[in-house]
This record gives C-alpha cells, structure tokens and sequence, in this order.
C-alpha cells in the first residue's frame, strides 16, 4: 500500500500519484487535515483510504463511462460535493457530507454512512447516492437520472423540478418541491431498495 501525508505532500502532487497507480493498488492519504480536492480525477480501479476529515470535492470528476472507478473510503467527513460528477467507481463516507453530495454524479455509487445537509444529489444524472441518516432542503433538485437512497428524513422542497429520478425516503419528507410527487412502492420498488441497501452496504 502507498502512503501519503498531506502535511508533507500537495494534493497536485498525491493526486498525480493516485492516477499513475496500477490498477488494484491500494493507497492511504494521512494526515487530510480537511484538505479539498482529494482524489480528483482519478479514473484507474484502486482503492483509496482517507484517514480523517477531507474537504471539498472529493472524489470529484472520478471513474470512467462504462462504470468502472476507484474504490475511495473516507474515514471521517467531507465538505461540499462529494463524488461530483462521478462517472464511475464507489466512495464511501464513513461520517457525514455538507451540501451537494453527488452533484450531477453520472454513475458510479456515493455512500454516506451518516447524514447529508442541502441539495444532495443535485443535478442527479445517474448515480447512485445511499444516504443512511437524513438529508436537507432541495436535495434531489433537478435530478435528471439516477437515483437517491435516504434512510432517515428528508428536509423541504425535495425532488423540487425533479425529472427522471427516483428517490426514496424511509423517513418523513418536511414537503415536496414542484413537480415531485409520493408513489406507493410497487413490488419491483421494494425489490430496487433492497438491491440499493446490498449495494450500498447499509442495514
């Protein structure tokens, strides 16, 4: 495993290495210290463990069209837009996210194994965000594909101009914003969440 301490190295400089490792390598960035731009643009098949808090857009601009990506682990939190556009590859966040995790995220699979504050998910465009404890206000606005996974509650104007997306929402929802609107859960629904929470690892 390749080690690297952000107190000693730029994050140009650690995320020059990550995109030249080979794939299933497996690399530590220490010592974050809430450092931003993390992980960007990293396309090749590793994993990435983050010990501590990061910053802004980790993981940002990562992965590959057909899916495939980095497997990123953050121990700690992150700030805003984690996973934004993501093509492909899973970041896992074992705290919780600021605004907009998973900003027009095109594949690939962003767990946050705590909560996440506003706009989560926004400008959805085929990924998958599992959040496992609630989300904030305008989360899921104008998500055009994919889908959003919330195990708590939902803060207000959810879904809000709201397109081909499908979220779910295991606790309350404060209200809808326009064009959203509640479904019962069919058969196929209940067999799509279940597949979401294996997927995303989550109880």
């Amino acid at each position: 495993m390749d080690s690297m301490s952000c107190a000693s190295l730029a994050v140009r400089e650690i995320n020059a290495h990550l995109r030249g490792m080979t794939p299933m390598d497996s690399a530590q960035i220490r010592d974050p210290g809430g450092r931003h731009n993390l992980a960007v643009s990293v396309a090749n098949e590793i994993t990435i463990t983050v010990e501590g808090n990061a910053g802004y857009f980790l993981g940002g601009l990562g992965g590959c069209a057909d899916g495939s990506g980095p497997t990123i682990i953050v121990d700690g939190f992150v700030g805003w837009s984690v996973g934004e556009n993501l093509m492909g590859g899973t970041i896992r966040v074992r705290g919780s996210a600021s605004q907009s995790a998973g900003s027009s995220a095109h594949g690939g699979v962003i767990v946050v194994e705590g909560s996440a504050s506003l706009r989560a998910g926004i400008s959805l465009k085929g990924g998958t965000l599992a959040v496992a404890g609630d989300v904030g206000a305008m989360s899921g606005f104008m998500a055009q594909a994919g889908t959003l996974l919330v195990g708590g509650n939902a803060g207000h104007g959810l879904g809000d101009s709201l397109y081909e997306a499908v979220i779910y929402v295991a606790g309350s929802i404060a209200s809808l914003g326009s064009d959203a609107a509640i479904e019962e859960l069919t058969d196929d629904d209940v067999l799509d969440v279940k597949g979401l929470i294996e997927l995303s690892g989550l109880d």
